[in-house]
């Protein structure tokens, strides 16, 4: 197969009408088809005839002026603008960030300021005990307790010892259990549960007063009025103490202002005399003494004690009244 002739060049392009044709003074250079194309300019010093380098003019701000050279002032200045332009666009993009941040740091300045402020004020003679409330006395002297804990005046609130009030309480044996409560600005409130005493325990010392878990409450010569004498094998420390306590304290007040005393050899045969008529109640073991004591109270009503010997109530579904 033949190879078909290769295409004629096209026509060369007319100048334009008020142009010149030719560019006198100027370098011309032109394309393949004839055609001319703009002048060369050099970027760069040229060497003259005699091979030295003729400096380009300088521009206003002393750098050459030719358009391919840059100074150092402009890429200073490029960069600088670059980077504020790219802060801006950070600081756009990261807006919603930056204001969680703040109320975040807001937040918690905020609540260390206020515990900051909170702490000074407790911690200072702002909040010092001037007064001491004494609550729950009645055997004891309110006052007494009072001046014992006088230490403790003057003191912040939160800093008041609990070990030295402890120790100054301990000195009263009445006390069973207390509580601090503190009431801002300068009141300091102790609440007081005394011993509940369930009778005298006779000895060459005297009538000892004693409560329940056998803890002596006083000391006196003489016996103290309204307080049954306890009789029991083994003392204080023994089961048959143990049961003749919690006997008394089921006993409503009815049946115990007639109680003179209280006997028991052991935990099951309990035994109250009223003493204004002499009458024996036989309460066997300290179980269901509630109900016993109700018992005995209906039938008290019926059999009055001053025409009965003695009451049956160790079996309170069949009471014997003698």
């Amino acid at each position: 197969m033949r190879r078909p002739p290769p295409l004629p060049p096209p026509p060369a392009r007319p100048a334009p009408s008020g142009e010149a044709e030719s560019f006198e003074g100027d370098e011309t250079t032109a394309d393949r088809y004839g055609n001319p194309t703009a002048p060369v300019i050099a970027l760069a010093p040229q060497a003259g005839a005699d091979g030295r380098v003729a400096p380009l003019p300088a521009g206003d701000d002393g750098n050459a002026a030719y358009e391919g050279d840059v100074g150092m002032r402009d890429v200073w200045r490029a960069s600088r603008a670059r980077r504020k332009a790219l802060r801006s666009e950070v600081r756009r993009f990261t807006g919603r960030q930056r204001r969680r941040r703040m109320v975040w740091i807001g937040s918690l300045a905020s609540l260390a300021a206020l515990v900051v402020v909170t702490l000074g004020a407790a911690y200072s003679p702002l909040l010092a005990v001037e007064d001491i409330v004494v609550v729950g006395a009645e055997r004891l002297d309110a006052e007494e307790v009072s001046e014992a804990l006088s230490s403790q005046l003057n003191t912040p609130l939160p800093l008041v010892d609990e070990s030295a009030v402890k120790a100054a309480l301990v000195a009263f044996p009445l006390i069973e259990s207390y509580t601090l409560e503190a009431r801002p600005p300068h009141e300091l409130v102790v609440q007081l549960v005394e011993r509940t005493p369930v009778g005298l325990i006779e000895s060459a010392a005297g009538y000892t007063l004693v409560d329940a878990a056998g803890v002596a409450l006083a000391t006196t010569e003489n016996r103290e009025s309204g307080e049954p004498i306890i009789e029991v094998t083994g003392g204080s420390r023994s089961d048959a103490f143990h049961a003749v306590g919690q006997v008394i304290r089921s006993l409503p007040d009815s049946i115990l202002e007639r109680v003179t005393s209280v006997s028991a050899s052991s935990p099951n045969d309990v035994t109250l005399t009223f003493g204004g008529t002499n009458t024996d109640v036989v309460w066997g073991s300290a179980e269901d003494s509630a109900l016993k004591a109700f018992e005995l109270e209906k039938i008290m009503q019926t059999r009055p004690p001053e025409d009965v010997l003695s009451y049956d109530v160790s079996s309170p579904a069949a009471i014997v009244v003698l």
